[in-house]
């Protein structure tokens, strides 16, 4: 493991101090934990696979519309406007 040194809030270091406690945990752990879960949120995805990815999912659903790349502004701002 590799030492690292943070700076919290007041506000946070009490929060965390609590949350520890009552989950049985050390303060350290408690934020290791908190770093996996933004690390496996927080994929960085290439260009290229965002790309790829969004290509797949074109013509895969129907609205039924036959006007959308005329009209995609229109039922943007009607759907948004929801």
């Amino acid at each position: 493991m590799v030492r690292t040194q943070i700076q919290l809030t007041d506000n946070q270091a009490r929060d965390l101090k609590r949350l520890a406690a009552a989950r049985h945990l050390s303060m350290a752990e408690l934020i290791r934990q908190g770093v996996e879960v933004v690390l496996r949120s927080n994929t960085v995805m290439d260009i290229a696979e965002k790309r790829k990815r969004a290509l797949a999912l074109a013509g895969k659903f129907r609205s039924g519309k036959r006007d959308i790349s005329k009209q995609h502004d229109k039922y943007l701002t009607e759907d948004y406007g929801k």
